[in-house]
């Protein structure tokens, strides 16, 4: 399909440049970017971050006036940090 866009000059440059760099064309790079912004775009609303509450009342009481330094030592019994 041919189509006609308004592209800022410094954009077009760098396309272009990127292009006789890769000894392929300007429609090619604006192309592969297209195809670069729509794929990443699906990628991102597909993703769904499962439910993983658990049923409780939060922290334990002897860590409910704690500092999270206190919780991640004694979660961790020093290691990783």
């Amino acid at each position: 399909m041919k189509t006609t866009i308004d592209i800022a000059n410094d954009l077009a440059v760098r396309a272009k440049e990127l292009a006789a760099k890769r000894r392929t064309t300007f429609r090619a790079v604006v192309e592969e970017g297209l195809r670069m912004v729509l794929e990443g775009d699906r990628i991102a609303t597909q993703y769904r971050l499962p439910d993983k509450s658990v049923q409780g009342r939060g922290l334990h009481r002897e860590f409910r006036t704690k500092p999270w330094s206190d919780i991640l030592e004694t979660s961790y019994g020093g290691r990783g940090q």
